[in-house]
Order: structure tokens, then C-alpha cells, then sequence
């Protein structure tokens, strides 16, 4: 019996006053998507295997959750919103060339090992924007993602930003395998330069690579950054993404968001299908990215569409322990209001119930218990952040309890339209 109680590993309940506060923010978050004109768009939670598999450059095989259909598919519980997004854009929107804007809010699903202590179930809410390749769309995106934090009441963040194509360009001038260059990335991902040394060794590298290589790990910063980036490679892809990457930090100081932006080479995403600019936004009270995206040229083409894209997810229980440890206040909407009935007034208490809930007033219709004091629901009330009560003593007059003001008073009941709300 006690075991029913319990929840599997990495997973957890979410009620009350903390779920009011996660859907105030998610609310306010998405309305910031719906001003830069994202639409919605609703996955399935399982999806077959294929579409999230290695070669798409999404989560490992033994991350995900699997299980089979009759038929014997394999099927997953999705591990990853943008392989989803990029299935949906090459089946439905095929033919489109000009913008396309989607934005969704759904769980994910990542069978991680129990040591790192995260949820094996996450809540993300997160846009995806197809066909634009400009750097007026990068910089977009990450002016998006700025002002979804904002929205969630958080002051304190900054935004990381990386550029794959820097990395790729220095592996392409080593003329690296592809198998050593992603040893090379996890080592850099990771920010492991005493094993990156050591690993470069086993290559025969110029001296020029070996020195940017080596680099990485002081390649992070202001916009400054740039510059010395830019003084450590001579090959053109290189070259190419640090100019990309001053046209966004440009576009971005037109809206003054200069203070929330870093940059940081070594950010090389663990997904492989990132093509281009990569970022994570990071605040305090958390030991992780709150927010993390890029761009992906490459990976609709797999599904049938050639198409640039760039996105980005917010992990929403990150997200509420930051702006829980911050002290951070949510407006949550905690006008519901109790009516209180003895059998005797049942009639004029349903009655009053339904002529508030026509006037959006949110009601709980309780009939008193002869096991319970008033004084027991007034406790009740006030623990559940109802705003006030609602006692009818007779079939006109009623005891009002303000849970706000912590006043009571008694008053008819054609009054009761002007009292808490």
C-alpha cells in the first residue's frame, strides 16, 4: 500500500498553490510567443522510434523510453519537442517557403541515470521558426527567449551564445574524421581541457589548430570575444560564423539587450542536428540551462523538407525553482470564493452558486457538515488560498469572511455580488 503512494523515479506530483503559479508563468510566457506571432502546435506524446533515432542527431537509444505496438513498431515516448516539430513542418507545410512560426507547450521524456538527479519527465515550452536563415532571425529568437524571461518575473539571467560553425570550420581545416572530431566536441562540451590535451596528442595536428583548440577554454565572454576568436582562425567557415555572430549581438543591441548576452565557444550542443548558433539561458537557484536552442539547417531535410530552422525550449521545472529560490512573486489568480449551505438553505445556495459562476465568479459549494464547525472551514479556506466565504445563516442573510482582509461581517444576500472577490 505504501508503495501506491510514491511515484517512480524521476517524475513528481505538481498541485496547488505551486501549479497555479507554474500555469500564471506559462501563461504569461506563451502570450510573449503570441506577439511574435507564434502559432500552436500539439505533438503526440509517442512517436515511432525512427523519428528520434542517433542518425537524426536526437537522444540516444538507451535514453529513450520504448515499447512496441501491435504491429510491432517500435515506440518512444518522446525525448526531444524538435524532431517532432521539424516531422510536422515537412508533412504539413511541404510547399511553404516564406516564414513559418510555430510554438508548443508539452512534456519530454529522457531515461537519464538516477546519479544526476534530474526529472526523467520535463515540461518544456519552446518555438521553432522554419524557413528564415538570416541572422535577423538568430538575433529574433534570442530577443524572443529574453523576453519570455522578463515575462516570468526573472531579472537576473544572461543568455550564452555559441556558434557550431566556428568549431566545424577548425575541424575541417584539421581534416578530421568525423568520429574524431565528435571525441574532440564532448571534450569541449564538457569543458574537459586537461583530457582534450592529452586526446590531441593521439592526432597529428598544425600547431595553429592545436592552439585554438586549446583556446576554447578561454573563449567566453563579452562581445570582445569576437575579436580574439577572430584572431585565432584564418579558415573561412570560422571567419564566417563570427561575423554572423556580431551581426546578431548588433540586432540585438537595437533593443538594448546588450546586458543579458555572453558568448561562449565551447557551447557545443550534446544534439548533433545543431548547424549554426547555439545558445543557453542561465539564472541562479539552478544548476542548469533554464532555456536552451539553436539553429538546425539540416535536420528537416530528413524528413522530406529542405528547409533552414532555428528554436529553443524553456524547461519549465528549472524555470519555477529559480523563480522559487529568487523570492520571486507570482500573481496568482486566487479569487475562488466558498459558499457554506446548511441542508435547509440547499436550494438558495445552489441557486446563488449559479448566478455567480454565470458572472465568471469562481464558486465552491459546500454543504456543512454536522461533524464540522464553520471555524473549520474558514481554516480550510484560508489553506487553500480561497479569497473569502460565503456562510448563509438563512435564505436572505449570509456571514461574509474576507480571507484577504481577515475581517467578517454579516450582510444580505443581494450584497453578496459586491463583496469578496
Amino acid at each position: 500500500m505504501e508503495k501506491l503512494l510514491h511515484t517512480p523515479e524521476g517524475v513528481r506530483d505538481i498541485y496547488d498553490n505551486e501549479l497555479k503559479c507554474r500555469r500564471k508563468v506559462l501563461s504569461k510566457m506563451h502570450h510573449v510567443l503570441s506577439l511574435y506571432s507564434y502559432n500552436d502546435i500539439k505533438t503526440p506524446t509517442f512517436e515511432f522510434f525512427d523519428i528520434f533515432n542517433r542518425d537524426k542527431g536526437s537522444a540516444v537509444s538507451n535514453e529513450m523510453y520504448k515499447l512496441f505496438d501491435r504491429n510491432n513498431n517500435t515506440i518512444v515516448l518522446r525525448p526531444d519537442m524538435t524532431p517532432s516539430i521539424a516531422r510536422c513542418v515537412a508533412k504539413y507545410y511541404a510547399g511553404e517557403d516564406l516564414p513559418i512560426r510555430l510554438c508548443y507547450e508539452g512534456n519530454t521524456f529522457l531515461n537519464t541515470p538516477n546519479h544526476q538527479g534530474k526529472l526523467n519527465e520535463i515540461t518544456q515550452l519552446g518555438a521553432e521558426l522554419i524557413n528564415d536563415d538570416s541572422s535577423a532571425s538568430d538575433a529574433e529568437v534570442i530577443s524572443t527567449i529574453i523576453d519570455c524571461f522578463l515575462a516570468s518575473g526573472l531579472r537576473d539571467f544572461q543568455i550564452e551564445i555559441g556558434e557550431v560553425d566556428f568549431f566545424k570550420g577548425i575541424l575541417e581545416e584539421a581534416k578530421l574524421s568525423k568520429t574524431a572530431g565528435n571525441e574532440i566536441r564532448k571534450y569541449i562540451n564538457n569543458r574537459n581541457f586537461f583530457g582534450l590535451e592529452s586526446l590531441m596528442k593521439e592526432f597529428s595536428l598544425a600547431e595553429n589548430v592545436k592552439k585554438v583548440l586549446l583556446s576554447f577554454d578561454s573563449l567566453f565572454g563579452g562581445s570582445d570575444m569576437l575579436i580574439k576568436a577572430k584572431d585565432l582562425v584564418s579558415n573561412q567557415t570560422s571567419l564566417d560564423a563570427i561575423e554572423r555572430l556580431e551581426k546578431v549581438y548588433k540586432a540585438l543591441s537595437y533593443s538594448g539587450y546588450e546586458k543579458y548576452i555572453s558568448f561562449d565557444f565551447s557551447l557545443l550542443s550534446r544534439y548533433e542536428y545543431y548547424t549554426g548558433i547555439v545558445f543557453r539561458g542561465y539564472t541562479y537557484g539552478t544548476g542548469d540551462a533554464v532555456v536552451k536552442g539553436g539553429r538546425y539547417n539540416n535536420l528537416l531535410k530528413q524528413y522530406g523538407k529542405d528547409a533552414p530552422a532555428i528554436g529553443f525550449a524553456f524547461y519549465i521545472d528549472d524555470l519555477m525553482m529559480a523563480i522559487t529560490r529568487q523570492h520571486i512573486e507570482v500573481d496568482v489568480d486566487n479569487s475562488d470564493s466558498i459558499i457554506l449551505y446548511e441542508i435547509e438553505q440547499q436550494c438558495q445556495a445552489v441557486r446563488l452558486a449559479n448566478q455567480l459562476r454565470s458572472s465568471e465568479r469562481k464558486i465552491e459549494l459546500i454543504r456543512k457538515s454536522k461533524k464540522k464547525e464553520v471555524d473549520d472551514y474558514v481554516e480550510y479556506g484560508k489553506m487553500h488560498h480561497f479569497s473569502g466565504m460565503f456562510f448563509l445563516t438563512s435564505d436572505t442573510t449570509v456571514d461574509v469572511y474576507d480571507f484577504v482582509l481577515n475581517e467578517q461581517r454579516n450582510a444580505d444576500i443581494s450584497e453578496i455580488n459586491f463583496s469578496v472577490k
